[in-house]
């Protein structure tokens, strides 16, 4: 992989990571065009690059991400008088009080967690058929030209419960389908809890943190545990660095856009524009093109 191509793959996965279109199947497009082999090390600078693109999310939102409830959990005169027991369960409630946002994402991840766990091998095998991503390009596309629509009455309720975390975390485990996109999944999730469009896609970026992070952890560990592709790593690792600080770059700017984008026009031009790439990757398919996933 030269420097070039480190820096084009970083800019896609910047720009799509967050948006509802599928980072996959726009990475298998970038392959084909490129004309670049899906070598060991390439699949690796796919996975490794997650972390810039994580980044850009703490960054741009850190009082948020970082954020604590204004609460002294082991406050004594707000349990004074209690017994031991009922004091214990009063310092748990503050506890968890005090770190209510980060509960929430937990909530949210588990789903996932848990199927992933449960069915990676299956998952991995179905992200070898780059058919079904093109086939989900193009049947999500055509679902977001509805989406609006269909969930254009946010409730007044905005904030983030344990049951609406828990339910935005399982429609991301829909985005385990190659194509589908976990941020149009979560997004969609929360917008059918009465979310709007714009806090939807909040919280799916923050959710994307400790999902994305996990999963993107997981894989370089299991790199990092072969001399071989330790050593594969080693060797690249200016051109990660560098795939790194560009997709961390221009994942800032994409979510900066996508927010504005989203809160004026919602989802319908994501749809169009899905529907374009799935039906130019099953062009690509039927015509005989050598296509791998990335």
């Amino acid at each position: 992989m030269s420097i070039l191509e480190a820096i084009i793959i970083a800019i896609v996965e910047g720009l799509t990571e967050f948006l509802p279109v599928s980072s996959t199947g726009h990475m298998i497009i970038t392959q084909a065009l490129l004309g670049m082999e899906s070598s060991d090390f390439v699949k690796a600078f796919t996975v490794i690059i997650q972390f810039g693109a994580i980044l850009s999310v703490v960054v741009l939102y850190w009082k948020r991400f970082f954020r604590l409830n204004p609460i002294v959990v082991f406050d004594k005169e707000a349990v004074h008088g209690m017994s031991a027991g009922k004091k214990g369960w009063t310092y748990l409630i503050r506890f968890i009080h005090k770190f209510d946002f980060y509960w929430k994402l937990f909530i949210a991840v588990v789903p996932a967690g848990v199927i992933g766990l449960l069915l990676g091998d299956q998952i991995d095998a179905l992200l070898e058929n780059v058919t079904v991503v093109a086939v989900m390009l193009v049947l999500g596309g055509i679902f977001m030209l509805f989406v609006d629509k269909w969930f254009n009455k946010p409730s007044q309720e905005q904030s983030m419960g344990w049951r609406r975390a828990l339910k935005i975390g399982f429609f991301q485990c829909i985005a385990m389908i190659p194509g589908v996109s976990r941020s149009m999944a979560t997004i969609v999730g929360g917008m059918t809890t009465g979310l709007t469009r714009k806090n939807a896609a909040e919280f799916s970026f923050f959710l994307a943190v400790p999902t994305m992070a996990a999963a993107a952890g997981y894989k370089l560990y299991q790199l990092l545990k072969d001399p071989i592709n330790a050593a594969m790593l080693k060797e690249n690792s200016l051109l990660l660095v560098i795939g790194n600080v560009v997709a961390f770059v221009v994942a800032i700017l994409a979510i900066r856009f996508f927010i504005d984008f989203l809160t004026r026009y919602g989802f319908k031009a994501f749809g169009i524009y899905r529907i374009i790439v799935g039906t130019l990757l099953l062009v690509l398919i039927l015509s005989g093109v050598g296509l791998s996933m990335v």
